[in-house]
């Protein structure tokens, strides 16, 4: 594939000279941009080679696409959402202009149409900010691991969230405290629905599940589940355990197939994962020639996914990008395994503990561990079960569920027990 840049001039420019950017919106982090291109000028002619300029920005109050189209080399489109950003790139694409792009739900759900339209038009699409903000994670799959038969992509992809569990569980705040925190500091949106609910991290996995695998992978092949019913308590029994609590995304190749989830998860202690606090991201990718690498950096805020996207600028002006083509089919795997934290309030009365023992043997659970707490006339229990089949652990707690001296719903999150040491 060859490169605009060197193959054939732009109308409005020459070809070696300055290279001229087309800027689609300048919210937070289109003004971060704006602001890296004029203050690291010197940086980036040195990395790209070339000088770059701003040829014009579209917003509600500003700008006129076809304009910007005529005189751009590249045009970086931060406006979100789908409409009217697919159709923008499209045009963009076909009129042999290279893209980059923030927009994960874009290219979760579009990617495909993308993928072709850029290749068939000589053009590179990038979107390396999409996913996990600055941390390259999308460079190092599909340039530095190309080559890679790689099994396993897994990580914390969602800032906000991991922003807020790090909050409650350092402080003891509610989930709707720690929310109103993110949100003073700029890391939750006034509408965080897609982040806390998973949505958010869901597009950001179906974008790492296609390149990781080059198979095809839907949006709606994802499973998810968000962190808004965590409760304090889970955190602080989970501390007592030896564990912290992560919104995970999890893309693996099982058997013929592959399995994209994204759940709220405890790990040890001994997990590099663990430690990763506040708004942070960090991804780990698995293979059997690597054994396993893991990357980390901020993953909110508008600087950051600035930088991602002004790097993908210069890659594109230094040179070429993977052509994003799917080699393989794979069937999409349903049955899974975990560990998982159970936390169980109950009346405090004789024969409770062993019920619930006859209920989790009875369907082949084991017990790694067991806290109990006293509440008067209740008590609470906190089990760690062994990996077991997902779906005989979802048989037992709806067991488990109808028993009588069951004084609230039971809460289940799953446990990772790798620890990596």
């Amino acid at each position: 594939m060859s490169s605009p840049s060197t193959d054939r001039a732009t109308p409005g420019r020459e070809a070696e000279e300055v290279a001229r950017i087309g800027l689609l919106g300048r919210g937070t982090v289109g003004g971060a941009f704006a602001d890296l291109v004029a203050d690291s000028a010197a940086e980036i002619e040195a990395a790209a080679g070339r000088p770059l300029e701003l040829a014009g920005v579209l917003r509600r109050s500003e700008g006129d696409f076809e304009q910007i189209l005529e005189s751009s080399e590249i045009v970086v489109e931060l406006i979100g959402g789908i409409d009217p950003a697919r159709d923008y790139v499209l045009r963009a694409l076909r009129a042999g202009r290279h893209v980059v792009t923030a927009n994960k739900q874009l290219v979760a759900r579009h990617g495909e149409e993308l993928f072709e339209t850029a290749r068939e038009n000589g053009v590179q699409l990038r979107f390396e900010a999409a996913v996990a903000g600055v941390v390259p994670v999308i460079r190092v799959i599909q340039e530095s691991l190309a080559a890679t038969e790689i099994t396993k992509v897994f990580g914390i992809v969602n800032g906000t969230t991991n922003f807020i569990l790090s909050e409650m569980a350092g402080t003891g705040a509610s989930y709707a405290e720690a929310l109103g925190r993110a949100q003073e500091l700029g890391y939750a949106e006034a509408d965080p629905s897609d982040d806390v609910g998973g949505a958010d991290a869901a597009a950001k996995m179906a974008i790492l599940a296609r390149l990781a695998f080059h198979t095809d992978v839907a949006l709606g092949d994802v499973s998810y589940e968000g962190i808004t019913e965590i409760q304090p308590d889970d955190l602080a029994y989970a501390k007592e355990l030896g564990l912290s609590l992560k919104l995970l995304g999890v893309a693996e190749l099982i058997g013929e197939g592959i399995s994209v989830r994204v759940f709220p998860c405890f790990l040890y202690r001994g997990h590099p994962l663990a430690p990763v606090e506040g708004p942070f991201n960090a991804v780990m990718v698995e293979a059997p020639s690597i054994t396993e690498i893991t990357m980390s950096g901020p993953g909110a805020g508008g600087v950051e996914t600035a930088t991602a996207v002004l790097g993908d600028v210069v890659s594109i002006l230094a040179g070429e990008a993977p052509v994003h083509r799917l080699r393989r089919e794979l069937g999409r795997v349903s049955e899974v395994s975990s560990s998982f934290y159970l936390h169980l309030e109950v009346a405090d009365r004789p024969g409770v503990l062993a019920r619930i023992a006859d209920v989790l043997g009875r369907n082949e659970i084991s017990v790694q561990s067991v806290v109990q707490r006293g509440l008067g006339d209740d008590a609470r229990l906190v089990m760690v079960i062994h990996e077991c089949a997902e779906r005989r652990f979802e048989s037992a707690l709806a067991e488990i569920g109808e028993l009588d001296f069951l004084r609230s719903p039971p809460r289940a999150i799953r446990v990772i027990e790798e620890e990596f040491v």
